[in-house]
């Protein structure tokens, strides 16, 4: 049985905050988490992987459900939201591969659940890109 010390939730609540709209990062939290001698690293990456990916589909359920009750409430133009609308469907879906990325990684989510895009591709796409890039950050300590 694996039992999660504090230090963990907080990596888990950090990267969960952090792939919301609300601004944050947790990749400091991380390295300094892997550097510990008894760090379980790939438990690490699976804990920040994991509450970064529930951030992002926060993020794409306020896209597929807050949209269509207020254009207001995320303050974002009807003409910026059809914009962000055309690149995503112009890029693809491999665009959600980048979901990790600052400032645009965010608004991906946001569109793609305003878009209605498939919620499971959408949590495959992006689980990739996120465990991808935890896992570059912590490959030094492996």
């Amino acid at each position: 049985m694996i039992i999660f010390s504090a230090w963990d939730w907080t990596l888990f609540a950090s990267a969960l905050v952090s792939s919301t709209l609300f601004p944050g990062g947790s990749e400091a939290l991380l390295l300094y988490r892997v550097q510990e001698s008894e760090a379980n690293i790939y438990l690490l990456i699976f804990i920040a992987t994991l509450g970064n990916v529930l951030g992002s589909i926060i993020t794409y359920l306020m896209g597929k459900y807050g949209f269509q009750l207020s254009h207001r409430w995320f303050r974002i133009s009807k003409d910026k939201l059809t914009r962000a609308e055309r690149q995503f469907q112009r890029f693809g879906s491999p665009a959600l591969l980048f979901a990790w990325l600052p400032i645009i990684g965010d608004p991906l989510c946001l569109v793609a659940g305003s878009l209605r895009y498939s919620f499971v591709w959408f949590v495959v796409l992006v689980t990739i890109g996120k465990a991808l890039r935890y896992t570059l950050i912590a490959l030094p300590f492996l």
